[in-house]
């Protein structure tokens, strides 16, 4: 199975206060889209920034690639939010850093009642307890994950199909082009040949003397003709798309993380795509050529989501 980078995926858990009046609403929302590394971005209040840690080693065991926004949401009711509930987590680590100052500095002054209780975390509004709230927004994050990882996957599936179709339309044209390379060789030569007796006066009478003999301009012919079928050839580059697309089509069949592998099997196909154009000495291979590169191009902006 393969992956996108793409995707959204959400949580929510309503939480009774402990007062028994109001509560809160928990949410976490998991949106991602590609990128070439794993990039974790993080919004939350600061009553559940604990939690980041824990999420962030969730979300590194579950995805590789990707740029993720986290947002977690607490909708406190209005009951709730008159609740003004002490965090003591919270407030004793407050404790702990203002006696470690005062030590150091024992002329600085000590914090006032307001200044506490607007520390960020210290007044929990919700009511709820710290530790209830935390596990909330964990379960909320691992059931968003793996929703994530759901819709990831479908994604990925319907890319998969789209990058097989592309592979055998362009399997298929190979196949088609394959066995008229040697007849499309010998008809040009055959041109070669006729354009060349021309210019070199094989086709003059014979009472008409040259400086060069028959058998010279046969020699220069011939070399010509076979320089000429070298540089038309196009052969080898047909082999090598045999080979690079059966590859390609085997990773995306064994699946797993295939983004990067696709992305270089992509340019490979194009320089050999490219170099088919260049060599074509016919309408049918340069037609066939421009196909194959508009596919290639095609593979390429959709690999760019493959995880």
């Amino acid at each position: 199975m393969i992956y996108s980078m793409t995707g959204y995926a959400s949580a929510t858990r309503e939480l009774a206060a402990n007062t028994g009046n109001g509560g809160v609403s928990v949410s976490v929302e998991l949106r991602t889209v590609n990128s070439r590394f794993l990039d974790l971005n993080f919004r939350m209040p600061e009553d559940v920034r604990v939690c980041e840690p824990v999420l962030r080693e969730m979300l590194m065991n579950k995805l590789s690639r990707g740029k993720v926004d986290i947002r977690i949401n607490l909708q406190r009711s209005e009951q709730s939010a008159n609740a003004g509930a002490i965090n003591h987590d919270a407030l004793s680590q407050l404790a702990l850093l203002e006696r470690a100052v005062v030590n150091a500095f024992p002329e600085a002054g000590r914090l006032r009642t307001g200044e506490i209780l607007r520390w960020p975390g210290v007044l929990a509004e919700s009511g709820v307890p710290a530790e209830t709230l935390r596990d909330a927004v964990l379960g909320c994050g691992k059931q968003a994950i793996t929703d994530l990882i759901d819709v990831r996957g479908r994604e990925g599936a319907q890319l998969g199909a789209m990058l097989l179709g592309n592979v055998t339309e362009m399997e298929t044209i190979v196949a088609r082009i394959t066995p008229l390379v040697p007849e499309l060789i010998t008809r040009h030569q055959q041109k070669i040949v006729e354009r060349l007796q021309e210019a070199l006066g094989i086709a003059a009478p014979d009472t008409v003397s040259t400086s060069i003999s028959r058998e010279e301009i046969a020699e220069r012919i011939r070399q010509e003709v076979t320089m000429y079928g070298i540089r038309i050839d196009i052969t080898e580059e047909l082999s090598r798309l045999t080979a690079h697309l059966n590859e390609t089509r085997h990773v995306i069949e064994k699946g797993g993380k295939v983004g990067k592998r696709l992305d270089f099997m992509m340019q490979e196909l194009n320089r050999e795509a490219n170099t088919l154009g260049s060599k074509a000495a016919a309408k049918e291979l340069a037609d066939s050529s421009m196909t194959l590169k508009l596919l290639i191009e095609q593979m390429r902006e959709q690999v760019q989501n493959l995880e």
